[in-house]
C-alpha cells in the first residue's frame, strides 16, 4: 500500500524511512539529550588531561571514548532525521501487512504462535515483539493476508509461517 510507494530503494540507499510518531520523537530526544552531554563530556576530558601523563590515563580515555561514542551517535541521527516519514499508527488499517501493522503467526511444524509489529529499522525491538520491515521475517510478511504462509530461513533454520490475524493496534502497542 503506502508503504511501497514510500520506500524507494536506490541500490542499498532509501530516500525515506517510516517511522512512528513515538519512534520519531524518542530520537529527537535523544539527540537533545546527547548533545546537552557535550560540557560534561568536554569538561571530563580538560580534567583527564590535567592529571598528567595520557598514555596512561584511563579517565583520559573513557572521557574519549564516551565523546566518540556520543559524536557517532550524533551524527547519525542527524543524517536519518532529514529521511524520516513520520507514520501516525493511528490511523492505519487495512487487511494487508504493511508498516505499523501487528501480525500474529503460526508456525506450521509445532503450532506455536508468535506476534510481530512491523516497524522501522530504528525503532524495532525484537525483545519487546516489534521488527523492522527491512528484517528477513518483516520482508516476508509485507503485504501478505490472513491466511497466507511465508517461509523463510532464520537462524535457527528454515521456518513456514501462516498468518493468522493482522490488526492496527495504533499507537497503544507501542
Amino acid at each position: 500500500m503506502f508503504l511501497i510507494r514510500t520506500l524507494i530503494f536506490m541500490g542499498c540507499q532509501m530516500k525515506s524511512i517510516p517511522i512512528t510518531r513515538q519512534g520519531y520523537k524518542k530520537l529527537e530526544d535523544e539527540l537533545a539529550q546527547l548533545k546537552s552531554e557535550r560540557p560534561e563530556i568536554i569538561q571530563a576530558i580538560k580534567e583527564a588531561r590535567e592529571e598528567g601523563d595520557l598514555r596512561e590515563n584511563a579517565g583520559y580515555d573513557a572521557a574519549r571514548e564516551r565523546q566518540g561514542m556520543a559524536e557517532a551517535r550524533i551524527k547519525y541521527i542527524e543524517s536519518r532525521l532529514g529521511l524520516y516519514q513520520v507514520i501516525d499508527l493511528d490511523q492505519l488499517s487495512g487487511d494487508k501487512v504493511i508498516f505499523g501493522a501487528t501480525v500474529e503467526v503460526e508456525d506450521v511444524d509445532n503450532g506455536e504462535t508468535r506476534e510481530f509489529t512491523i516497524l522501522g529499522p530504528d525503532e524495532a525491538d525484537p525483545a519487546k515483539g516489534s521488527i523492522s520491515f527491512l528484517s528477513p521475517v518483516g520482508q516476508a510478511l509485507l503485504g501478505k493476508e490472513e491466511g497466507d504462509e511465508i517461509t523463510i530461513d532464520i537462524p535457527r533454520g528454515r521456518v513456514t509461517y501462516e498468518i493468522v490475524k493482522i490488526s492496527f493496534k495504533g499507537s497503544g502497542a507501542l
